[in-house]
């Protein structure tokens, strides 16, 4: 949302008003708040084939956008820094803002960079984005690491000793392996689906899930359609090849024609709800989530945006969830990995030299 608001009006929230509802974003504090949502991981995301030098000026941009949102709508939100302060936003009725660092670019393979990021408020780091850094292969681009370097393994020591979250979502099976064999913490995926449901090289195999749930981990299930059906994964390839060639005054005329003989497959809450089910029967009602996605994605026509979770919960209480196990997969999962993961804080032994 935040990069989102950047490209639409510089962040300034004079110019859109997060406290009204907006239609050109999917996410907004009033919208958060008829959603039911009591707490938010706002990604810090700049794109992969940004300059390096305009990345840092980005990224610190995002996380004062967060400060300062939280400054102009004091009775809708609020900074959050560890599971103890959610906790306190939920008995305040606001919603806790904690931040992610989506993308180890962002970095720029500097641990002092990483550290000073962790003071400024950033609780969680995805590893890689689409592409590889120089220290860790991501799920969509070609094997470089063959998992992690050297550098990367004190990257995940660092996390560990700051008690940083350290996302997988987005690394490579190469890297989720070994960052499980070096971290101290929590195996941690903040937006993933189950790769048995839909065999996308960014959702997460039995295996891991496994391995999440002994680690006492958690899979947090996003919402992307094409990650969580395959004939809709098809369909959209076909669509986006087909769209170069919708050009000129008839090119809306044309995709009508297209899409009468080739409708968009359904995808929504049901298929949410498989994959959230899918990773409670592997890994376990522990650990599992929600991660959605909102903004950085098309979403399911029935999910629409961020005031649409009570229709998502209604589909699992049809199917039979208790509300403890709602309270797990809602809140109580992802706070105790948080928290479990902060404990570790200055126990990590360094890794390299």
């Amino acid at each position: 949302m935040l990069w989102k608001h950047h490209t639409l009006a510089d962040l300034d929230f004079g110019r859109l008003n997060l406290a009204q509802e907006q239609p050109r974003l999917h996410t907004d504090l009033v919208r958060l708040s008829r959603g039911g949502v009591g707490a938010q991981f706002w990604s810090i995301w700049v794109p992969c084939t940004t300059d390096r030098a305009a990345i840092p000026a980005l990224t610190l941009a995002q996380i004062e956008a967060v400060f300062r949102m939280c400054e102009t709508y004091p009775h809708l939100t609020t900074v959050a820094r560890s599971a103890d302060d959610v906790e306190r936003c939920f008995a305040e009725g606001r919603i806790a803002s904690l931040m992610g660092l989506e993308g180890g670019h962002q970095i720029l393979d500097s641990l002092d960079v990483l550290r000073f990021l962790h003071r400024s408020g950033i609780r969680y780091m995805t590893l890689t984005h689409n592409t590889n850094t120089d220290w860790a292969d991501s799920a969509t681009d070609k094997p470089n690491a063959g998992g992690l370097t050297a550098f990367g393994e004190q990257v995940v020591a660092t996390m560990n000793e700051l008690g940083m979250l350290v996302d997988l979502s987005h690394c490579a099976d190469a890297t989720v392996n070994h960052v499980a064999r070096v971290t101290t913490a929590p195996l941690f995926f903040s937006h993933s689906g189950a790769r048995a449901l839909c065999d996308h090289p960014r959702n997460v195999t039995d295996d891991t899930l496994q391995a999440v749930g002994v680690s006492g981990g958690i899979v947090m299930v996003v919402f992307l359609p094409a990650f969580l059906s395959a004939e809709y994964g098809a369909w959209s390839a076909a669509h986006k090849a087909e769209q170069r060639h919708w050009t000129g005054p008839d090119a809306g005329a044309r995709e009508a024609a297209w899409l009468a003989h080739n409708p968009k497959p359904p995808c929504g809450i049901r298929e949410i709800c498989d994959h959230i089910e899918h990773v409670r029967d592997v890994a376990g009602i522990a650990h599992v989530g929600i991660g959605s996605d909102f903004d950085g994605m098309t979403p399911p026509d029935d999910m629409a945006s961020v005031d649409r979770y009570p229709a998502l919960l209604a589909e699992l209480d049809r199917r039979g969830w208790s509300s403890s196990d709602l309270a797990a997969l809602t809140h109580g999962n992802v706070l105790r990995v948080l928290r479990t993961t902060e404990e570790c804080a200055g126990k990590a032994m360094s890794i390299g030299t």
